[in-house]
């Protein structure tokens, strides 16, 4: 069985198809700059030259029809006909509370997707596009929706309710939701395989740590508390993101400088973070090369987002009691030894101990403790589009 796995960004396409009989990337790619000049297709066949296409992209249709006929192009492709793909699974950012787990795409999933529209104004758009893009070329294949937030469905709501009058739930919904949810649970159901024991026994502790960043309380496999809120921009200091604030500070800047909603908004997404810390850069490794350089705001930057991480992580051992094993993944968690380390630092009271020779790696799954009897410490690369393939091959399947 082959599955199609799409990541539609408003300008970009990723996608993968995966030969899900032994899980094996056939093929893998990214669309970019679509509805923009310079369109192209960075195409990546397992065992063929790369491929750069160079195509005008004026929508997501064009781009996803490209994708397609370099999938079985005689020269780069690497199947034979369309035919061979069983089912696409779809990356949606929101699904509310409407979606607890993937589902099969039909009109009353997109009635909801559409519906979830208001909660993630920037990510839903364009994941809706990429099904209707598919669902026009594809018209006679199996369509899987696989949410950002359904994993978190299993908070109870002394977790997910916010402290402010309830009418605002009853009436919009506002309450906590979280992110990287396919993340979050693809390196803790590998956590459990490297452990060589049931997840349903298991604390884990996965912290997804980007430019856009979160931390998740994984008990009994089910998301019990996760770092980010209503929206992506709540929890943890992230490369623009501010995360946790005073909410007081948000009128108090606005009367100060004058600013407007949406000149305030932008600057807690886009300026705001490591970024505005540092005043240098939202790259975590511009950040380490200036702290050595002696960069005091770029020290403190760094700092503070590594507090906020342990801060997390305490919360989450205290609440859980206990903990079986903390976890790294994403761009900075996977490569960012300097942080793994001072994250740990200060937890040695919780058993959490990190080697700091196991803990010079980059980019590959590892444990990065010899004291077995200590909490385990992982470094494991995430894989959404293969936790999207298996889901996807689940509900097909059926």
């Amino acid at each position: 069985m082959k599955i199609l796995v799409i990541n539609c960004g408003s300008s970009s396409l990723k996608y993968q198809l995966i030969d899900m009989s032994n899980e094996f990337v056939l093929a893998k790619g990214l669309a970019e700059r679509i509805g923009i000049e310079g369109s192209r297709i960075k195409h990546k066949p397992t065992g063929k030259e790369d491929v750069l296409i160079e195509k005008p992209m004026d929508n997501h249709k064009v781009a996803l029809g490209i994708v397609l006929n370099a999938i079985v192009d005689p020269n780069y492709g690497v199947i034979k006909s369309m035919d061979e793909i069983a089912a696409v699974g779809h990356r949606v950012v929101h699904g509310g509370e409407k979606f607890a787990e993937s589902v099969i795409i039909d009109g009353n999933v997109m009635k909801a997707i559409e519906e979830c529209v208001e909660l993630a104004p920037l990510h839903n758009p364009p994941n809706i596009t990429g099904i209707e893009a598919c669902k026009e070329l594809m018209p006679n294949t199996p369509m899987v929706a696989v949410f950002d937030t359904a994993f978190h469905q299993t908070m109870d709501p002394d977790n997910y309710i916010y402290p402010i009058p309830y009418e605002f739930y009853e009436k919009y919904k506002i309450r906590r939701y979280g992110f990287h949810g396919t993340s979050h649970k693809y390196v803790a159901n590998r956590t459990a395989e490297l452990l060589g024991k049931d997840i349903k026994e298991l604390n884990i502790i996965t912290c997804h740590l980007g430019n856009g960043s979160s931390v998740c309380a994984v008990q009994g496999g089910k998301s019990m508390d996760t770092s980010m809120g209503f929206t992506p921009l709540e929890g943890l200091a992230m490369g623009t993101r501010s995360g946790d604030i005073d909410p007081a500070i948000i009128p108090f800047i606005m009367d100060k400088e004058n600013m407007t909603f949406e000149e305030v908004n932008s600057m807690l997404n886009k300026k705001s973070g490591v970024l505005g810390i540092s005043g240098l850069s939202s790259d975590f490794r511009d950040l380490e090369i200036a702290t050595e350089e002696g960069n005091e705001r770029a020290k403190l930057a760094l700092d503070v987002f590594v507090n906020r991480v342990k801060k997390y992580v305490g919360a989450y051992v205290a609440t859980m009691c206990s903990i079986d094993a903390l976890v790294f993944t994403a761009g900075i968690g996977e490569n960012s030894g300097y942080i793994r380390e001072k994250v740990c630092e200060g937890l040695e009271c919780l058993g959490i101990k990190i080697d700091s020779e196991l803990n010079d790696v980059r980019g590959k799954e590892a444990q990065l403790n010899k004291d077995l009897t200590s909490t385990a410490i992982f470094v494991i690369p995430t894989n959404e589009e293969l936790m999207i393939a298996r889901d996807t091959k689940i509900l097909i399947s059926k």
